[in-house]
């Protein structure tokens, strides 16, 4: 049929043009992580997403890691990376590695390829304008004495009023995962999940995504085709409670759960590897990620059925 790829194309805008109206004006908090930030195209597949969110009127606030850039810096100066249950102990010379790879690189580089694919973006963080307020984190250990974890911290307070002016003024936030310590003013190094999570609930966002190297939450990890496309808290608890949900995936989903408790609308876990799955999560039916609604009625229930 004569413009059957043209007529495909404006179905698809149709398609997306109800989400479209539906989340303008709203904030959605964007959780940048694993190997996704070493993969260039991946990178740039996901900014021009954020672009694009941006330009039809939506609000994004881009939150990162770094995890793997800090560890490779460390290396070449000499540093032994040490981690206590899973966080990456700071001590001054960590912190030092920290706070450059994210603020003076992974950060600016950010920025730069928002506003060279067309959008306009700023970093937050202790080199211009710090948002999030933290205190020191200690873990309990095997035999109840708290674990020391140097200058690791989690957020406590976010000065929401800078990013919001961003959002209204079409500049999209970008903040790394560095808090300013309540008690000495120092730096803090925060787990970026938390970080995203406190910052989604502090904004009261409509949506929190976090970008991920796995499809989403998976009943057999081993197998893709076990997605579970739609969880709600309840179910949440009894897949941990289960060993479905374990290791890394635990912490993250706990942040997911007090992100929801605080008003944060919906949680989505996706594949940021794949082309434009931002675009694919948001603006379309099915998605392609997990789903996770303090109002889903089951796993897998409602996918499909109620809009994203």
């Amino acid at each position: 049929m004569k413009h059957e790829e043209e007529i495909r194309k404006a179905e698809v805008l149709i398609e997306a043009l109800g989400y479209i109206r539906k989340f303008r004006g709203r904030f959605v908090v964007i959780k940048l992580g694993g190997s996704v930030m070493e993969d260039p195209d991946s990178i740039r597949d996901l900014l021009i997403d954020v672009v694009f969110m941006q330009s039809v009127g939506m609000r994004p606030v881009v939150v990162h890691g770094g995890g793997k850039a800090i560890t490779k810096a460390m290396a070449d100066a000499g540093i032994e990376a040490r981690f206590v249950q899973g966080r990456r102990y700071t001590d001054e010379a960590t912190l030092g590695i920290v706070a450059k790879v994210l603020a003076e690189e992974i950060n600016a580089d950010l920025v730069r390829h928002i506003n060279k694919f067309g959008g306009r973006a700023q970093g937050l963080h202790h080199l211009t304008h710090p948002c999030l307020r933290g205190r020191r984190l200690t873990l309990a250990g095997a035999d109840g004495v708290a674990v020391d974890l140097g200058r690791v911290g989690e957020v406590t307070e976010v000065d929401v009023e800078p990013i919001e002016n961003l959002c209204l003024a079409g500049v999209v936030p970008v903040l790394p995962s560095l808090a300013i310590d309540e008690t000495d003013g120092g730096l803090l190094n925060v787990n970026a999940d938390t970080a995203a999570a406190g910052l989604a609930a502090s904004l009261r966002a409509d949506k929190l995504i976090f970008l991920t190297d796995t499809p989403g939450i998976l009943h057999d990890r081993t197998d893709p085709e076990s997605l579970l496309s739609s969880l709600n808290p309840d179910d949440c608890r009894r897949l941990i409670g289960e060993g479905v949900i374990d290791k890394g995936m635990i912490p993250k989903v706990e942040a997911c759960l007090n992100s929801l408790a605080s008003g944060v609308g919906k949680i989505h876990i996706i594949d940021g590897r794949l082309r434009h799955s931002l675009l694919i999560e948001i603006f379309t039916k099915t998605g392609i990620g997990t789903e996770i609604s303090p109002d889903t009625a089951s796993v897998d229930e409602t996918r499909g059925v109620t809009a994203r």
